[in-house]
């Protein structure tokens, strides 16, 4: 083991022993060289062997103390060299103290590093929280949306129910509607049935096998019945081929009075009167109206001045 220079060295229990061996030998070396430095006694007087005799004795008294000193000093050496030898050396304890030291730096850190670990868990658990709580509000949101929606759902169900009821409905109406078109479409006067013409045309032949939606056929319904109306209010006036009383065609001017009546006056004046039937129209002649029918036709040509003329009408 090394030792420092300013450190004295430790004694061991044999330098203790010989320590205490030499203090005697050094005490009893004084005695003999105190004594050697004494001149030879002379020869004693003939009471002087007494004196020697009470020297040697006190001597014999006095060694087993010595002895007893030596003894004791050699035991205290021995035992403080065994307590130095018991004992942690300087290095020892430095080694001791470094190791400490480390190990406190080492829990520091760790305490530190676990510290702000903890910290930044403890920050990913909050963020986590709100992202869960965030993830909840829209999920509740979400489900509100998904009861909303099936609430609407469930009201829009009802209403293509009673939208598919109303359109059966409407199916069968204007299917009557388009065949008692198809019915009148010949009792309708000839200039009338020339306008309606193509939207009698779009009228289906089958309705349970139309290619055209239903709007489009109610549309087609209202357009032919907006036309009729308009010529049921009208006076219209048209040049036609009519057979004449003595059979031959001819070329005739037509009068018709809304949907209901109608008239004619060939260039020659005759005259006939018609009416509709399911079969289509029917003319009859008659000489007595051919003057009142010219007389109308004038009127409406700006001929004459507007007046009332009395016209047979045939109600059925």
């Amino acid at each position: 083991m090394a030792w420092t220079q300013n450190e004295p060295e430790p004694r061991t229990s044999d330098q203790e022993g010989r320590t205490g061996g030499n203090k005697i030998e050094r005490t009893t070396g004084m005695k003999n060289a105190s004594k050697g430095n004494c001149r030879p006694p002379l020869p004693a007087p003939a009471g002087a062997s007494s004196g020697r005799a009470l020297l040697g004795t006190l001597l014999l008294a006095a060694a087993p103390g010595l002895v007893s000193v030596a003894a004791s000093s050699a035991g205290q050496g021995a035992r403080s060299g065994d307590t130095a030898q018991a004992a942690p050396s300087l290095e020892e304890t430095r080694l001791t103290m470094g190791k400490w030291i480390e190990t406190q730096q080492i829990i520091s850190k760790e305490r530190k590093e676990w510290q702000q670990g903890k910290e930044i868990l403890l920050g990913r658990l909050e963020l986590i929280k709100q992202e869960v709580a965030a993830l909840q509000e829209k999920i509740e949101q979400t489900d509100a949306g998904v009861a909303e929606v099936g609430k609407k759902r469930a009201e829009l169900v009802g209403q293509k129910d009673q939208l598919e009821s109303s359109g059966t409905r409407l199916t069968a109406v204007v299917g009557g509607m388009e065949n008692e078109l198809r019915r009148l479409f010949k009792a309708i006067p000839e200039p009338a049935r020339a306008r309606i013409q193509p939207l009698v045309q779009r009228v289906p032949e089958d309705p349970a096998n139309a290619r055209i939606s239903l709007a489009e056929r109610f549309q087609n319904v209202l357009g032919i019945l907006n036309e009729l109306n308009k010529a049921n209010n009208e006076i219209t006036v048209s040049y036609e081929v009519r057979q004449l009383a003595d059979g031959r065609p001819a070329e005739v001017q037509a009068l018709y009075v809304g949907l209901a009546q109608g008239y004619y006056v060939s260039a020659s004046g005759e005259a006939g009167i018609g009416q509709p039937t399911a079969e289509g129209w029917q003319w009859a002649p008659s000489k007595t109206v051919a003057a009142e029918v010219l007389e109308a036709l004038e009127i409406l040509q700006g001929k004459q001045s507007p007046a009332f003329v009395p016209l047979p009408v045939k109600i059925q």
